[in-house]
């Protein structure tokens, strides 16, 4: 899916891509972490931002809270953090197409520089950036 230009992309969207294009590669934010960096939102309508206009950016950087591949684009999403190093979590062998997930505890990005884990909640790194 292509990016629509600015004058067509709602004042929200726009934000949410920058937010998305922001995130290191090998590195995640959820939908709700994207929504408390704004300062607006939620996690509903940073996935539908994402599903309507994300194609152009990293989209696979921003994801599920419980670090489930995005259904329907799994083996995209796998090949990219793969190339990217993301920490993964292997899947038991009883789990559905025997598909890791994100380690969150690991992936997360806060929003700070980059370096080590850790999670957004609260965090000095998200909130920064209000």
């Amino acid at each position: 899916m292509d990016r629509v230009s600015a004058e067509e992309l709602p004042q929200y969207a726009e934000r949410v891509l920058e937010v998305a294009e922001l995130i290191p590669a090998g590195r995640v934010m959820t939908y709700g972490d994207v929504a408390e960096w704004l300062g607006e939102g939620g996690p509903r309508q940073v996935g539908r931002v994402m599903a309507l206009y994300g194609g152009a950016v990293p989209w696979w950087r921003v994801v599920r809270a419980d670090g489930q591949l995005l259904p329907g684009h799994e083996l995209r999403a796998l090949g990219h953090y793969r190339e990217e190093g993301t920490p993964l979590r292997e899947a038991a062998r009883t789990a559905e197409g025997h598909l890791p997930r994100l380690d969150m505890r690991r992936a997360r990005w806060d929003g700070g520089d980059g370096s080590g884990g850790g999670g957004c909640g609260g965090g000095a790194g998200v909130m920064a950036h209000r």
